[in-house]
């Protein structure tokens, strides 16, 4: 048997606490903000059929290099999914909701690509879609949603960048007029750039390599090739991103990775990582992605927020720190344990996190336990204590004091001390 073979394999890890409780906040902090907006919980499978995600674009790195995809049993051809987007728009395409369907969700998914920090082969995003309506006050909303959801995490060195890839018909324009650019300055592009240029022009623009830099900054702008539609749509999404106050930066160059982006795109950079590594959530409108699944011709807008890497810039700003303590609560028994088994019930039922030791472990040793639990009060009983139907409440955090209180009052007394 391989050295390996009980290990997580490459890419992945086991979040443990207190990561997983942190993990565990975080995507219901979001669900309450998605919440707010009439946004409901979608769960897609984390397989699919090959096709749905070949929508993404055959050029795009994430087909062509990065999905996992295999035969199954059946001899159908799956695919873990790279994202979510492409799932629900196909449950919508199938279910056919009454609209706007305004959906949000969370969970893994799996790319085959170079694990590094902030990034891993198996990855959680949290997200939004919705689908139905072409007014450009919902990218606003949508964004601006986002926006408030890193508020709510405490941070304040996120940056907003927006573009627009215009209509379908701008983007082709445009792909070619930046195709033509690149091709007349061949020999100055680096070979990355080049193998790029030949299936997918726009993501040329994405090179971070010195030898490309003066090309890219020289390219044709997005927003010059827009028609007067599109530059108004994009217009209005601005106008009421600063009717409500969320600052951004216009950033022509910004193309997102999956083909099927038109009009609004945005991406959020958290300002307190490495710039190279910033990238912590974006997204954009992708208006003929639900007929290619099936459905009518339905607009749609969303976005996928990084996990990793927001919780990455949460700690590099010092914001929505993990929990310090797994329970509230810790019943120290000095009877043999039989009156631990009653008590750590009854707290857990009162709505408290309680735990307790084991294995008829001494007074000593259960004090040490709890000191090591880092919950805040201990709750002890003793044969005098059960005589008098009594326990002692010690405060674990702070000087240390106690009282003795009835029984029947236990729970009350906690909860107001701990709530």
């Amino acid at each position: 048997m391989t050295d390996h073979a009980f290990r997580a394999p490459k890419g992945t890890r086991d979040i443990m606490w207190p990561d997983s409780a942190r993990w565990r906040a975080l995507v219901e902090l979001f669900a309450d903000v998605a919440g707010s907006a009439g946004y409901l919980e979608v769960v897609p499978p984390m397989f699919e059929h090959v096709e749905v995600f070949q929508r993404l674009g055959e050029a795009t790195d994430v087909v062509r290099k990065e999905m996992y995809a295999f035969e199954d049993k059946g001899g159908r051809t799956i695919a873990l999914r790279p994202e979510q987007t492409a799932s629900v728009v196909r449950g919508f395409a199938e279910h056919r909701p009454a609209l706007p369907y305004k959906a949000w969700y969370a969970g893994p998914n799996f790319r085959y690509e170079r694990a590094q920090k902030g990034r891993f082969r198996q990855f959680d995003q949290v997200g939004v879609e919705v689908l139905g309506p072409h007014d450009p006050h919902l990218d606003a909303e949508v964004i601006t949603l986002a926006w408030r959801f890193y508020e709510r995490l405490g941070l304040r060195q996120v940056r907003l960048l927006v573009n627009s890839l215009g209509s379908a018909e701008d983007r082709a324009r445009y792909v070619e007029a930046l195709r033509a650019h690149f091709e007349a300055n061949l020999d100055a592009l680096s070979e990355e750039s080049r193998a790029t240029l030949a299936t997918n022009p726009l993501r040329v623009l994405d090179s971070k390599r010195d030898a490309d830099a003066e090309l890219v900054a020289d390219a044709p702008r997005m927003l010059d090739h827009l028609s007067d539609d599109a530059a108004a749509h994009f217009a209005a999404v601005t106008a009421a991103l600063d009717a409500v106050d969320v600052p951004y930066t216009v950033a022509p160059r910004l193309v997102r990775g999956l083909d099927y982006y038109v009009r609004t795109t945005f991406e959020f950079a958290a300002e307190a990582l490495d710039a190279a590594q910033n990238a912590v959530g974006g997204g954009g409108r992708y208006d003929g992605l639900a007929a290619e699944m099936g459905a009518p011709e339905t607009p749609g807008v969303g976005f996928a927020l990084g996990v990793d890497r927001t919780l990455l810039a949460c700690d590099a700003e010092g914001v929505f720190a993990p929990p310090t303590a797994a329970v509230d609560v810790f019943v120290v028994d000095a009877t043999g344990g039989d009156e631990a088994v009653v008590l750590a019930d009854r707290i857990r039922a009162a709505g408290l996190r309680a735990d307790r030791a084991w294995d008829g472990r001494s007074m000593k040793a259960q004090m040490k336990a709890a000191d090591r639990s880092a919950a805040a009060v201990a709750v002890i009983v003793g044969e005098d204590e059960k005589a008098s139907g009594t326990v002692t409440v010690r405060d674990l955090r702070g000087d240390g004091g106690q009282e003795t209180v009835d029984r029947d009052q236990l729970t009350d007394i906690l909860r107001a001390r701990l709530r």
